[in-house]
This record gives C-alpha cells, structure tokens and sequence, in this order.
C-alpha cells in the first residue's frame, strides 16, 4: 500500500538554468535582489547523488546510453541479441551486465564496454 510521505523541508533550492548570454547580468541581478547566492566550488558526483548505489550506476549508464543514441530498448535488442527483458533488468540494476553483453552493447552504443561493468 502506497502512502503520502513528506520530503524534508529545507531553507533552500539549489537550481540550474539556462539564460540567453545578452540576458545573464540583468537576470543575475533580479535573482540578487531575492537573496541568490552563488556558489562556483564543484562537488563530486558521489555526493550530489547519494541515492545512487554503486549497483545503480551500469543500468543507469546503459539506460543514458540508450536514450542518447535515440533507441528503443526493442531496437538495442535487435542490434545485440540480448532480449529486452535482460535490457530492461540491467537498466533497473536487477541483473549484471557481464562482460559478453557489456562489449555488444558498447558497439551497439559507441561507449567504452569498461562503464557498463560493475564499479
């Protein structure tokens, strides 16, 4: 049974956004007037996507993948020969991608086979 949770309040957002290059100071200003507050420092992608396991990260790459080669899993199917529902549990971290699988849909979607396999 599925129940209403609440998310954590928080005292702020942190957002991204794409502004035309005219745009940007006058933009930067009006969000200063509000309080912005810009913070340049990079952080590790670890740390902003602490939910992501370490088991998570081949589907998720895979998945990514996919999506940017423009490709159904049906057709990633077709091109490799893995059925699409090994596709889809290896996208979902259900199953192990292997090292035979990792090589045939790192051809099929121009990767480094090494990023479909366990980190």
């Amino acid at each position: 049974m599925l129940e209403r949770t609440n998310a954590p309040h928080t005292d702020t957002k942190i957002l991204s956004f794409a502004v035309p290059h005219d745009m940007v100071e006058k933009v930067l200003s009006a969000m200063h007037s509000y309080g912005l507050r810009e913070e340049n420092e990079s952080i590790p992608w670890r740390e902003a996507f602490r939910t992501v396991s370490d088991e998570d990260i081949p589907g998720r790459y895979l998945r990514g993948a996919r999506y940017r080669e423009n490709l159904t899993q049906r057709q990633l199917s077709e091109m490799t020969g893995i059925t699409v529902p090994h596709l889809s549990a290896m996208e979902n971290g259900k199953r192990p991608i292997g090292k035979k699988n990792a090589r045939l849909l790192a051809d099929a979607l121009n990767i480094d086979p090494r990023r479909l396999l366990d980190v």
